[in-house]
């Protein structure tokens, strides 16, 4: 198992953004990732430029003003396992001022060049779909924060908990190369994709494969609480440690705004085989939200 990978970023210690990873650092095209901690009343001011942008609640509460309205959570959780996300989309071109309210405040936040303006959006965990999927060892949940048809250029948004010891990302799938079919639909895009982990216990940890066909890529990484681990192509299940649940938030940028991909052929039989739901699941609700 490497410890080196370059696909496995760690924290920063002692730095209110504990996370930045742009197509820089990443070597990569389209997506850029921000995770930020604020004590209560700091202000965080920014400006999307042609950029548009996601930011995901994770703990806390916070308010945002900018020219094109103002929203306020009143029910945020107190971590990623006590409820479900508020989620924020900003168009390209805003100006905002974000204040933490009430006690430290955690986000993360993606973003990615924008060719058209669309509206700003505040979804609230009320309103945000939840999906089991998977069956068996193999059962999670999603909190679509921006599903395909959200109305945005091409960031998708989605946080993931994966029960103790379960499989997830599974059967591996990849979103590295455009397909379309005869009547232009998109079969495969290609996106780049961050998992921002973290865990019930903060002992946890999940392992990751991401590898190519070809095996040209092949890393396993031992992703910990508050780790991200790059996608920036290949196919990337993952698997829980038996004992701690695991969350991770996924951001995604590409070619196209879709969830489309292409399943790794010798695991394909697997959709066909499970014979039951995880119990265990939902792990979180919107009921749960009280900050």
């Amino acid at each position: 198992m490497s410890k080196e990978s370059p696909l496995l970023v760690k924290p920063k210690k002692d730095s209110k953004v504990y996370h930045s990873i742009t197509p820089q650092s990443a070597n990569w095209k389209y997506l850029s990732f921000e995770a930020r901690k604020m004590n209560q009343n700091d202000i965080w001011e920014n400006h999307t430029k042609d950029n548009e942008m996601v930011i995901v609640l994770l703990s806390g509460n916070f308010k945002v003003e900018c020219d094109k309205g103002s929203w306020e959570t009143v029910n945020g959780r107190t971590d990623v396992f006590s409820g479900v996300a508020h989620t924020l989309y900003l168009p390209r071109h805003t100006a905002f001022t974000l204040t933490a309210m009430g006690g430290q405040l955690d986000i993360a936040y993606g973003w990615c060049q924008a060719e058209k303006d669309f509206e700003p959006k505040f979804v609230t965990p009320e309103d945000t779909p939840i999906v089991i999927f998977g069956g068996d060892n193999a059962t999670r949940q999603f909190n679509d924060l921006v599903p395909p048809g959200f109305g945005c250029n091409s960031l998708v948004v989605r946080e993931v908990y994966t029960p103790s010891g379960n499989w997830s990302s599974f059967p591996a799938h990849k979103h590295d190369e455009r397909i379309l079919s005869a009547d232009g639909t998109v079969l495969e895009p290609i996106q780049e994709e961050t998992y921002f982990y973290k865990f019930q216990k903060p002992a946890g940890y999940a392992i990751q494969q991401v590898y190519t066909k070809d095996r040209s890529l092949d890393e396993i990484v031992r992703p910990r609480h508050n780790d991200v681990v790059m996608i920036p192509k290949g196919f990337h299940p993952v698997v829980a440690e038996h004992g701690f649940h695991c969350y991770y938030l996924n951001f995604l940028a590409g070619t196209d705004q879709c969830l489309a991909n292409t399943t790794d052929p010798d695991h394909e039989w697997i959709y066909d085989s499970w014979s039951a739901k995880d119990k265990r699941l939902p792990l979180v609700t919107a009921k749960m939200n009280q900050y």
